[in-house]
């Protein structure tokens, strides 16, 4: 019997926690396995906090993991719930010995860092975040968003974090750590999940808004990401000057359309990184047309803005800045953000579609640089 539950325990390590991505028997979550002479296994969890939102689905899947062993004949689940001092353990482990509160994506970090920015609103930039979000994760990376535009946020309800009110899912607390919502395999934090209604007018000056900015960045755990988008507001305001500050080894993706007039303003989101010491890498254009059924293209918004403003950041620098995509107006991809379908899942062969997957193909390939990093390493 003692065999037979280490068997169980062993199937328990591909339990993952739906929030921390992690699996249960890492994070010290499993009480204890017993297996009767009848073959009846008896497992306890235990949950990080009470009210566990991901509760019912970490029981499913214990239970289905250990009824998949040979010789489980029935499965009992015991749930219980961390004592404090189990949590602090807990939220230590996750920490790695970075201390609380601490900015998790320095210069020492390995993880890719891209801040989407726009020169003017109503650019699309969310819809085209949130959806390079999801395109990167189909592809193996771990993912994660934050949703900095505080005033405009609206990357939960792109991505389907929101009830039929349209209230935004909340974040699990576990003691001062957050632990972000994760939708088609995103890790997400936006202010949208703590204010109590989606009219909700979030009237914060510069110090406030600054504050969030670095709270998101050191009290969310989002693991050890591959890859983390930051949606910007529009304009060169508080909010990018703080990115700039506080994640100066940012990349940043200017989004535009093809009118001039837009092309004129983004070009500034641009000049600001530079100002701030973050690279750009690249543009991208939305609303580049809307194709017609006779096979033409209507350029309701002009054309020829991104190429544009890919050869004005160009002007003057070692590396030209590449126009990565020219993304066609299309009705599937406004319909899911409305609906928190991204368009790269539910029609992946939309022309949109095509065109953001692109760009994640192009940002998936590229590596995470080691020269000059710390690897945490030591000697002995």
């Amino acid at each position: 019997m003692a065999e037979l539950a280490d068997t169980v325990l062993h199937a328990l390590a591909g339990v993952l926690d739906p929030e921390i991505r992690k699996p249960i028997t890492e994070l010290d979550m499993v009480g204890g396995v017993a297996v009767d002479p009848s073959g009846h296994a008896t497992v306890g969890v235990k949950l990080t906090i009470v009210g566990c939102p991901a509760a019912d689905t970490i029981e499913r899947d214990v239970r289905t993991a250990t009824a998949s062993v040979p010789g489980v004949t029935a499965v009992t689940v015991d749930v219980t719930v961390m004592s404090k001092e189990e949590r602090r353990a807990l939220t230590e482990k996750l920490r790695g010995g970075r201390a609380s509160r601490a900015q998790q994506f320095g210069p020492d970090s390995l993880t890719r860092v891209y801040a989407v920015t726009s020169g003017k609103g109503g650019v699309g930039k969310s819809t085209v975040t949130a959806n390079l979000a999801v395109a990167l994760a189909e592809r193996g990376l771990r993912v994660g968003i934050v949703d900095a535009d505080v005033h405009g946020f609206s990357i939960p309800g792109i991505l389907g974090l929101t009830d039929a009110e349209g209230v935004a899912q909340r974040p699990t607390r576990v003691d001062d750590m957050i632990l972000p919502p994760v939708a088609y395999g995103v890790k997400v934090v936006s202010i949208g999940m703590f204010v109590d209604s989606p009219s909700a007018a979030v009237a914060w000056r510069g110090p406030m808004l600054h504050r969030t900015i670095q709270q998101f960045l050191g009290d969310v755990f989002f693991g050890d990401l591959d890859v983390l988008l930051l949606d910007l507001p529009p304009g060169t305001g508080d909010v990018a000057i703080s990115v700039g500050q506080l994640l100066p080894n940012a990349e940043v993706i200017v989004v535009t359309t093809p009118q001039p007039a837009a092309a004129d303003v983004a070009e500034r989101s641009g000049v600001l990184a530079r100002q701030t010491g973050q690279k750009v890498i690249g543009v991208i254009e939305n609303m580049a047309g809307l194709p017609q059924p006779d096979g033409t293209v209507l350029d309701l918004f002009g054309s020829g803005g991104g190429a544009e403003v890919a050869r004005r950041l160009s002007a003057g620098q070692d590396e030209e800045v590449p126009l990565l995509a020219s993304v066609p107006l299309s009705i599937p991809l406004r319909a899911g953000g409305d609906t928190g379908a991204p368009i790269v899942v539910t029609d992946p062969a939309d022309a949109a579609a095509v065109s953001i997957r692109s760009v994640a193909d192009r940002l998936a390939t590229r590596a995470r640089g080691l020269s000059g990093r710390k690897l945490g390493i030591s000697v002995v």
